[in-house]
């Protein structure tokens, strides 16, 4: 019998583009943006927003939230696009547009950079600085880990039973091994918090639905922004299972970028 394999053509491309969420797009897009002014000279961004242990304080915090937003280079950057636009669509889908933007640009940007800097400077006493969207795809990588395993806990391997739930990690092995440049403890700092929040501990970072639903009906967020997802939109619900698609998922001083070269290392390949 013939298999039959899925086209994927340019009009189904342009279809899933087209039915992205309104976060999803935006992140989409300032990664974008941002790699464009990074072309320029008279202005270092990567200096100014990646995230560099011994320049966090209290008037550079903005670093935890702005350093997945910036990358090395042309590759970093479409690199981690591919790979982070699958999963960040849906995470949208099943948590609503207020709930992402409130995590994505609080505690699941601040909560992992805050560990890498006091690994990386308190107990390692280095400077290595990190950026790139790949801490959140990992992270997003760990939640999804951690909702396979609850249904499906191993896949075997020749004759070997893996736990589901490490394929994130292997995934960070082989990256960091493979692709020069990359932060390893930057990606498992994204690890740390996605384990964290698949099984459930840091569930209560995310806002109350109660607040979210009066936000929305105050501003009428759902009538006034296109591919808005309001809290009574999500697919499956708070604590449900992410809702699956025929759409693939594209899976001293010194600086990494998470996935950068040169003497920053990088977030992603």
């Amino acid at each position: 019998m013939a298999i039959t394999l899925p086209q994927f053509g340019a009009t189904r491309l342009r279809s899933y583009i087209l039915r992205l969420p309104l976060f999803t797009r935006c992140i989409v897009a300032i990664i974008f943006i941002l790699w464009l002014v990074s072309l320029q000279s008279a202005w270092d961004l990567q200096k100014w927003g990646g995230l560099y242990p011994n320049e966090i304080g209290l008037q550079t915090m903005y670093r935890t939230n702005t350093f997945p937003l910036i990358h090395m280079g042309f590759i970093h950057m479409i690199m981690n696009i591919i790979a982070l636009t699958p999963l960040l669509e849906r995470f949208e889908a099943e948590y609503g547009t207020l709930t992402t933007l409130a995590l994505f640009m609080g505690p699941l940007s601040t909560i992992p950079a805050l560990i890498y800097t006091f690994v990386e400077r308190g107990i390692f006493h280095m400077n290595t600085g990190v950026m790139g969207a790949s801490i959140w795809v990992f992270t997003l990588l760990a939640m999804e880990a951690i909702k396979t395993y609850k249904t499906n806990p191993n896949f075997v391997l020749g004759t070997v039973q893996i736990p589901t739930w490490t394929t994130p990690i292997i995934l960070t092995l082989f990256i960091s091994f493979l692709v020069p440049h990359t932060s390893f403890l930057g990606h498992l700092c994204g690890l740390v918090f996605g384990y964290g929040w698949g099984l459930g501990y840091l569930k209560f970072l995310a806002p109350p639905e109660k607040i979210l639903r009066w936000i929305e009906g105050k501003m009428n967020l759902l009538g006034r922004l296109p591919h808005y997802v309001s809290v009574d939109q999500k697919t499956v619900g708070r604590y449900g299972l992410l809702p699956t698609t025929n759409n693939p998922i594209i899976s001293s001083d010194t600086s990494i970028a998470l996935g950068f070269s040169g003497q920053a290392q990088r977030l992603g390949p």
